[in-house]
Order: C-alpha cells, then sequence, then structure tokens
C-alpha cells in the first residue's frame, strides 16, 4: 500500500481544491439561507413575534419534504432546478448549487431546534420594554442561542464535506471522486488511505475549533 506523490500528489491537490470549493461556497450560502428560513420558522410559530401560520407552514412542510430525501435522489429530482439556475445539471456549479439547497434545509431546522429551547420569558422581558423583533433577534435570540449555533454550524460543515464526497457523480471532482477514481476502480489502497487520513483530519480540527468557539460563546 503506497502512494505515488509524483503521478497522483497533483491530482490529490487539484482534487482538495474542488472540495475546498464545494464546502466554503456551500457553507456561506447555504449557513446563510439556512439561518434566514431557521430563524423564519421559529418567528412565525403560534405565539412567537411575528405569529403567521402559513408562513410556518409552507417553511416547515418544505423542510420536512426535502430533509428525508438521500442527497444522491435529491441530485437527480433537483436536475430541472439546477439547470434553471445554472444553465447545466452537471459540474462543479451545478452540484454546490444543490448541496446550498440541502445544507440551508438541514441548517435551518437546526437554527429552529436551537432557538425553540431558549427560555420564552427572556424574549418576553425584551418584548415588554418595547424591543422590536429585529432588535430582540440581534441582541437576544442569537446572543443566547450563540453557542448552540456554532456547534450546529461545526455539525452542518461535517454534513457538507460529506455531501461533497460523491462530488464525482455530476462531474464536480472532490476528494471522494479522486479516491474512487485514483484509489478504489485502480486496487491502489494507498490513494484511499491518503484521502480518508485528510478528511478525518480536517473534521477533527474543525470539531476542535468549534467546541473551542462554543465554550468561549458560553462564558460570555
Amino acid at each position: 500500500m503506497s502512494f505515488d506523490w509524483v503521478t497522483n500528489g497533483p491530482l490529490l491537490w487539484e482534487a482538495a481544491g474542488q472540495t475546498l470549493y464545494m464546502v466554503l461556497i456551500t457553507l456561506v450560502a447555504g449557513g446563510f439561507v439556512g439561518l434566514v428560513i431557521g430563524l423564519g420558522l421559529y418567528l412565525t410559530r403560534s405565539g412567537n413575534l411575528l405569529a403567521n401560520r402559513f408562513v410556518f407552514t409552507v417553511l416547515n412542510v418544505l423542510i420536512n419534504l426535502i430533509r428525508p430525501v438521500p442527497f444522491i435522489i435529491f441530485l437527480v429530482a433537483l436536475g430541472p432546478l439546477t439547470r434553471v439556475v445554472t444553465g447545466r445539471t452537471i459540474g462543479i456549479e451545478a452540484f454546490t448549487f444543490a448541496m446550498c439547497v440541502m445544507a440551508s434545509v438541514v441548517f435551518a431546522r437546526l437554527v429552529e431546534q436551537n432557538l425553540v429551547s431558549i427560555d420564552p420569558g427572556v424574549v418576553e422581558a425584551a418584548r415588554a420594554m418595547g424591543a422590536s423583533p429585529l432588535r430582540i433577534v440581534r441582541t437576544v435570540l442569537v446572543p443566547e442561542a450563540l453557542a448552540p449555533l456554532i456547534l450546529g454550524y461545526t455539525f452542518l460543515f461535517i454534513g457538507v464535506l460529506d455531501m461533497s464526497a460523491i462530488g464525482g457523480y455530476l462531474g464536480a471532482g472532490g476528494l471522494g471522486d479522486f479516491a474512487i477514481v485514483h484509489g478504489y476502480q485502480q486496487y491502489n489502497w494507498g490513494v484511499t488511505f491518503v484521502v480518508v487520513l485528510i478528511i478525518v483530519a480536517v473534521v477533527q480540527l474543525v470539531q476542535v475549533l468549534g467546541n473551542t468557539l462554543a465554550k468561549r460563546a458560553l462564558r460570555r
């Protein structure tokens, strides 16, 4: 079991760059959209600041429809919308778009669950002092749920990295595709081992960083 750095090294770094591209864009776009949707779910719940049964039901049903679908099937089902948005159904842009949609849905539910756990008395106190919904979100909800949100975002990163591993199915490349094409299919277990080692190391580093930031947020 060996890894030929002369032959496979450049291919490995190219695949790592593709994975980094997909993951970063998905974390930024999916994380932001997921935060907005999650806040919308919480705020429009019955009895909350912007209670609206119709909006809550639409968002809740949308998430419940998308989240259980295996990502590989979701890629196919999203094909028509992907073509409209990116102009194609294969390639790194098309795959990244699908990842952003799925990540938004997953993170939205995490955001909602973390916000629901906040003591309602804290929100009611802010409302009693005349704070606007936007100010309550900015100065009460987000700070109170900051530590769990950081951990949720860490979980999202790991999930996004997992999704990126099947990028080869849509011609997006990435580390997962590299491990399969140049490792598994070539019976070169050294390639597979190196890719697994890189992914495990990255996940461990991100998890440690997320735990550290969450602890600091709790101490504030």
